[in-house]
This record gives C-alpha cells, sequence and structure tokens, in this order.
C-alpha cells in the first residue's frame, strides 16, 4: 500500500472539513445528491466519449497503482547486471541461460534471453527499445485518463452551477400572478438559498479535479517515470553484456541513471 496516496486524500478531506466546520457551516449542507450526479456522472460521461469502453472500464486496474508502492531498487537491479556480465565475460553469454530463471524482473529476463539468441547488437537494442516505447504508451493512457477528468469535472461543475441558477432566475420571475401582497423578501430568501446549492455543483467539480483525478494521475506519472528509469537501466545493461563490456565499466555507466547521493562506491 502506498499510504502517501491514502494519507493524502483521508488530509485533504478532513481540512475541507474542518475549514466548513470552523466557518461556522454545518458539513450536511454541502451534500447535495443531484450535484453529485450532474458532476461525477458527466465527467465518466465525457471520458466514455474519449476512451473506447474496453479501455474505460480498465480504470479499476490503473487506479490499483496509485495505491500500491512500486519496489524500484536501482543499486540491486545494476548489481544484478554486473554480475551476469561478471559471468557472461567468463563463460560467454550462454552461461546466462541457466539463470534467467532466478531473474525476477520479467523486463530484464526476457532482454537476457533475446541477448543470448540476437548476435547483431542494432536489432537488440531496437527490439528493446519498441518494448520499452510500448510500455511508456501504455503507461501514459492511464495516465492521461485521470488528467482528462480532471479537467472535465470543473467544467460540469460550472455546468450544474449555471443549469441551477437558470432555474432559480426563472422561478424568482414568477409568472405575474402572484399577489401584491406576496413578501419579495422570501422570494430573495429561496434565491439565496437557491444559489447557495447551485454553487455546490462547482465545489464538488472543483474537490474532485484538485484532489483526486489531478493528483492520481500526477502520481501515476511519477511511477511511471521511475519504472521506465529502471528499464532504461535495464536496457543499457543488457546492452553492454552483449557487447561484453567490463563489469567496472558498465557499472560506472549505469550509475549515472541515479542520483549523485543514492550511488554506492565501489
Amino acid at each position: 500500500m502506498d499510504l502517501g496516496t491514502v494519507i493524502g486524500l483521508i488530509a485533504g478531506f478532513s481540512i475541507i472539513t474542518f475549514g466548513i466546520i470552523n466557518g461556522d457551516g454545518n458539513p450536511a449542507n454541502f451534500i447535495n445528491w443531484n450535484s453529485v450526479l450532474i458532476v461525477l456522472g458527466g465527467t465518466i460521461a465525457a471520458t466514455l466519449v474519449n476512451y473506447p469502453l474496453k479501455v474505460f472500464l480498465g480504470v479499476g486496474s490503473i487506479l490499483k497503482n496509485a495505491f500500491t508502492k512500486g519496489s524500484y531498487d536501482y543499486i540491486e537491479t545494476i548489481e544484478e547486471i554486473v554480475e551476469k556480465a561478471e559471468k557472461a565475460r567468463k563463460n560467454g553469454l550462454l552461461s546466462l541461460e541457466g539463470d534467467l530463471d532466478k531473474i525476477e524482473s520479467s523486463f530484464l529476463r526476457k532482454g537476457i534471453d533475446l541477448a543470448i539468441n540476437e548476435r547483431d547488437a542494432v536489432r537488440l537494442r531496437e527490439y528493446l527499445n519498441l518494448e520499452l516505447n510500448n510500455i511508456n504508451s501504455r503507461h501514459v493512457a492511464g495516465q492521461e485518463m485521470f488528467l482528462y477528468m480532471g479537467s472535465y469535472a470543473p467544467a460540469f461543475g460550472m455546468l450544474g452551477t449555471v443549469l441551477g441558477l437558470i432555474v432559480m432566475m426563472n422561478n424568482f420571475g414568477g409568472s405575474g400572478e402572484e399577489s401584491m401582497d406576496f413578501d419579495v423578501s422570501q422570494k430573495f430568501e429561496k434565491l439565496l438559498g437557491g444559489m447557495g446549492l447551485a454553487l455546490i455543483t462547482t465545489f464538488y467539480g472543483v474537490l474532485l479535479s484538485n484532489l483526486v483525478f489531478l493528483p492520481i494521475g500526477g502520481k501515476l506519472k511519477r511511477k511511471s517515470e521511475d519504472e521506465l528509469m529502471l528499464k532504461n537501466i535495464a536496457v543499457e545493461g543488457i546492452i553492454s553484456i552483449h557487447a561484453k563490456e567490463h563489469p567496472l565499466l558498465i557499472r560506472e555507466k549505469l550509475m549515472t541513471f541515479i542520483p549523485s547521493n543514492l550511488r554506492v562506491e565501489k
């Protein structure tokens, strides 16, 4: 579990609730199911228009990635690559075939397997880069879905507010048949109460956009960048093993991917 996502969401909603209560407001006044339907339902509908149904139905698995903690141990991956490079340098690439089942990373395992069977370094790099680009494309598609939802939600919040204001103004105008004794202050009271209710729709749109959709899209982007950096390290390591470079040079080259404060000197 990625506690940062959970803590952030809980803290965000708690702060907003505290602000409402501290401002002498009643949280119950901020609950309106028609507004929820307009904002959330409209956002989902717009997302369905933007994406194929099959892609949208996979939103659950994409969302799960924002709540799970990824394991990106760059140093461990580099040391594993250096270990394979030392073995390949002494005994040849074919000696790595017996170690494939012990490699935990499927990307590194497939890459080394391909390096064993592919003699052309250019074709090897092309395949690995193609695999990397396809992974990146899938990640971007998941990120964009939440980023688009983050842009749709405020728009539907404003739409709901405009609809509410139109209805209120029509009711305020009346049919012209009311009695002259009708208290105008009652109309203004209804108007102001209805206006507050209409503005709740904008509140929902801004809240969902800036506390849920956009942050989740950003979290997915950060995790994608970490994963892709790990795979870029694997790509360079595999190419270096295939080229029979010295393990010490391989380590130094791969360490350049990592911030200097995280590097291990050997």
